[in-house]
């Protein structure tokens, strides 16, 4: 069991990279948690889900597939062992020969938690398939439930994470409608106020239904993607950002929206036992905890179906670059608790793990 003080002090990190450029945005990773953690000696910082590129539907995300032990892990377990601190964020992952969007959550000891999104998100589905774990990283500090995007809304993320974490993490990586003037006044007039209220939400609802704080980093800034079901067209557009640390009852500790652009939130959560959480909410008993717009889910089923029928098309024909990998590098997989001492960094020898 945890002891010391009963709050930790976490940063949740808003972070504005550039589509694909994996390795540039790794030193930018390196260089704004750096910032953030001379500033703040927090227990534990949190970056967005796909940390190392916006996620969005682009020919470039085919390249930004890696290893799930590759070098954007290696960055998270330099960053949390240089650092002291626990260090989480996400990325597209291979393990055991297909691709997922990961989170892991790195300890200064070397221990990794892994979680892999239950469930792609409309063109996600076109990259990476869902995975099966519960979303509990069993931490030094205590249990933390992860989610990925749009498991922030879904209730049954919720429910199989409460009453066992004391906090909730994860990222977002939320773009929203295109800038077309010949729709602006539906898309970018309303649905547009529509999709940032709904990301500022999200953190304060989750944490009334689990009763415990939520650290929700998400990406920032302006990024052209293509067009579901129209590859030749543009659809520029804003990660929403709206970057938030709340407590147990969804009061807004640290925000940052849009208008903001890059930077962090710090704040001293409280940190009781899962057993003493106090919902203010139930889990809602349908599919999304929010009412969202028609639009997302006319987006949403569409997206989905063709992007998982993508998906298997391509691996069946070997499309995806990973494919051409060595089988004892496509196949491999980590566990997704990973003790200290399995994975050697920077020359480190691996410990026999008992």
């Amino acid at each position: 069991m945890s002891s010391g003080p009963q709050t930790r002090r976490v940063v949740a990190v808003q972070l504005a990279v550039e589509l694909g450029e994996v390795e540039r945005n790794l030193r930018h990773v390196r260089d704004v948690v750096g910032q953030a953690v001379r500033e703040h000696a927090p227990d534990m910082v949190f970056l967005p889900e796909s940390a190392n590129t916006p996620n969005v539907h682009h020919p470039a995300m085919r390249r930004t597939t890696e290893a799930v032990a590759g070098e954007t892990l290696a960055t998270l377990r330099r960053l949390a062992r240089d650092h002291g601190c626990v260090v989480g964020g996400g990325f597209l992952a291979v393990r055991g020969g297909d691709a997922y969007g990961t989170y892991a959550v790195c300890e200064p000891d070397g221990a990794v938690h892994l979680h892999d999104k239950d469930q792609p998100s409309m063109w996600e589905n076109h990259s990476s398939r869902g995975g099966d774990d519960p979303g509990i990283a069993d931490t030094a500090h205590g249990p933390i439930g992860v989610a990925n995007g749009f498991e922030w809304l879904r209730s049954r993320t919720a429910a199989r994470v409460r009453g066992r974490v004391r906090l909730m993490a994860g990222g977002m990586c939320f773009p929203s409608f295109p800038k077309w003037a010949v729709t602006a006044p539906w898309f970018w007039r309303r649905e547009h106020a529509t999709m940032v209220e709904l990301a500022r939400e999200t953190p304060p609802r989750m944490a009334r239904v689990l009763g415990v704080p939520c650290v929700h980093p998400s990406h920032v800034g302006e990024v052209t993607m293509r067009t579901p079901f129209a590859p030749g067209v543009p659809w520029p557009t804003e990660m929403l950002g709206e970057t938030q640390v709340c407590d147990a009852s969804g009061q807004t500790l640290g925000r940052l929206s849009f208008a903001d652009g890059e930077g962090w939130v710090c704040a001293d959560v409280d940190w009781v036992e899962p057993s003493a959480a106090r919902p203010e909410n139930p889990v809602p008993e349908h599919f999304w905890m929010p009412v969202l717009p028609w639009t997302v889910h006319a987006v949403w089923y569409a997206t989905n179906a063709a992007g998982r029928a993508g998906y298997a098309l391509r691996k069946r024909r070997g499309d995806f670059p990973w494919q051409a990998w060595p089988p004892e590098v496509r196949e491999a997989d980590l566990p997704d608790c990973v003790p200290a001492g399995m994975l050697a960094l920077d020359g480190e020898v691996p410990q026999p793990v008992a």
